[in-house]
């Protein structure tokens, strides 16, 4: 009998999406940085980094160098450069995915006046 709730399948396939960085045998950054950066376009940034088996090794190394061997148990709920970091079930995979928009100034939520502004109280009043 299967369990039908396992998925067993990794996400994103890695077989038909192809990794978009090779690492060596070190986790670096600026390529990562740069990656995110090549993904971004029209003021939205991925919101996911897939790692396979190897690159989730590499960054529990880099993050263990930098914060220490008990802060990193595991990359999940991680997030690394603003991104979720998701480890999938590949031998070597690093990809991004997924979108999340930046707000900009022209954002109506940003532009709430502050409490008691007088230029716009008169905006936020009810008057009966």
């Amino acid at each position: 009998m299967t369990d039908t709730n396992t998925n067993t399948e990794a996400y994103p396939d890695f077989r038909s999406v192809p990794s978009e960085l090779t690492l060596g045998d070190t986790w670096n950054s600026r390529a990562v940085s740069d990656l995110i950066r090549s993904q971004s376009k029209d003021g939205a940034t991925p919101a996911f980094l897939f790692v396979g088996i190897k690159e989730a090794d590499l960054l529990k190394r880099h993050l263990a160098a930098s914060f220490g061997d008990d802060a990193v148990t595991t990359l999940v709920g991680t997030y690394y450069m603003g991104l979720e970091i998701v480890p999938i079930i590949a031998e070597s995979f690093i990809a991004t995915g997924g979108c999340k928009s930046i707000r900009t100034l022209q954002d109506p939520v940003s532009r709430r006046p502050e409490w008691r502004d007088s230029k716009v109280e008169t905006l936020w009043q009810f008057r009966v």
